[in-house]
């Protein structure tokens, strides 16, 4: 129950992608044991996420990105191409490949947008107060204002 840095992302994507079916043991990085430190300890020194065991390695060119939203409630997963296009969902990758022959190899089903839980013991105090604050103070508020726009 060591926290272990992983030195590239192509690395920690081909662990990963493995996690469900073979399992990470001291051993599994050359040179260690488990008698060898963590690699970086957990606390709420930073906020921590972890991503879903057994997601496939994103295509060769591709980059997968995820981004923590504002109020740390979760992470977004997106894509981008090796031309530069971004990508939020599955159809849209679809799309791309289809409309561009040279990625007709590349496997729809290598794309995840599946977001890392976000381990709530480690949310800045701070997020916490104003995400209660928001939820209780004009959760409401605007509701109501829709719904006068609505009516309006």
């Amino acid at each position: 129950m060591k926290w272990r840095v992983m030195a590239t992302e192509e690395e920690y994507e081909e662990v990963r992608c493995k996690s469900s079916s073979v399992k990470f043991t001291c051993e599994s990085k050359e040179g260690l044991t488990c008698d060898t430190p963590a690699d970086i300890e957990y606390d709420s020194s930073r906020t921590w996420v972890i991503d879903k065991p057994g997601l496939p390695k994103t295509p060769r060119g591709f980059k997968r990105y995820l981004v923590l939203r504002r109020d740390f409630s979760k992470m977004d997963a997106y894509y981008i191409s090796p031309t530069g296009k971004k990508f939020r969902t599955r159809n849209e990758v679809g799309a791309f490949i289809e409309a561009n022959p040279e990625y007709k190899d590349v496997k729809l089903d290598d794309f995840n947008f599946t977001s890392p839980k976000v381990m709530e013991d480690t949310i800045p105090e701070e997020a916490l107060k104003k995400a209660t604050t928001a939820a209780s103070g004009n959760g409401g508020s605007n509701k109501r204002s829709k719904i006068a726009k609505e009516e309006a």
